[in-house]
């Protein structure tokens, strides 16, 4: 079940929760019993770089496969 990040705007806690994707902008009370909460935004992030590796590219298209929409020389 994913888990999401609040912030209460009364007395500045932040928070997790976890809830269904179905339930992810419902309102939520900080643990002190506050309404007014705001849900934060992720800072998780997927990029090809974070790997620790180089980002990968296609192959340059001399190999035999022939290009179009599968590879095979059938599309040109």
């Amino acid at each position: 079940m994913p888990r999401y990040d609040f912030r209460c705007r009364s007395c500045g806690a932040t928070f997790e929760l976890r809830r269904t994707m179905a339930q992810a902008n419902d309102p939520a009370v900080c643990p002190q019993g506050h309404e007014d909460t705001v849900k934060l935004l992720s800072t998780v992030a997927v990029t090809g770089a974070a790997s620790g590796g180089a980002p990968r590219q296609a192959p340059s298209g001399g190999g035999g496969g022939g290009g179009g929409c599968c590879g095979g020389g059938c599309c040109g």
